[in-house]
């Protein structure tokens, strides 16, 4: 069993940054990829970046060149530094691992941004 807990969210300016924290009860070596994903209030979860147990990463094209992606095996932290910020990003941020064939989810972390 894995649990995460999401962290760092909060209200920011149109142009500001945040950086939200997602801390494994246990260690994240052995996890396949962990992501990040967002939910808008009407909307869909959607995919925001994932990062691979190699270190790989991918992003949404909504995102690619203002966000960043990052994972911290030492500290079992996942990490997602967000910069330029758009009302658009406001939303619920999950963060998400996939362990041997299981997927988890965290309880999310609201982001808003104002215009």
């Amino acid at each position: 069993q894995v649990q995460l807990v999401e962290s760092g969210g909060g209200l920011v300016q149109t142009g500001g940054s945040l950086r939200l924290s997602c801390a494994a009860s246990g260690s994240i070596f052995g996890m396949n990829a962990m992501d990040w994903y967002r939910q808008a209030p009407g909307k869909q979860r959607e995919f925001i970046a994932r990062i691979s147990g190699g270190g790989s990463t991918n992003y949404a094209d909504s995102v690619k060149g203002r966000f960043t992606i990052s994972r911290d095996n030492a500290k079992n932290t996942m990490y997602l530094r967000m910069n330029s910020l758009k009302p658009e990003d406001t939303g619920v941020y999950y963060c998400g691992a996939l362990k041997v064939g299981s997927y988890y989810w965290g309880q999310g972390t609201q982001v808003t941004v104002s215009s």
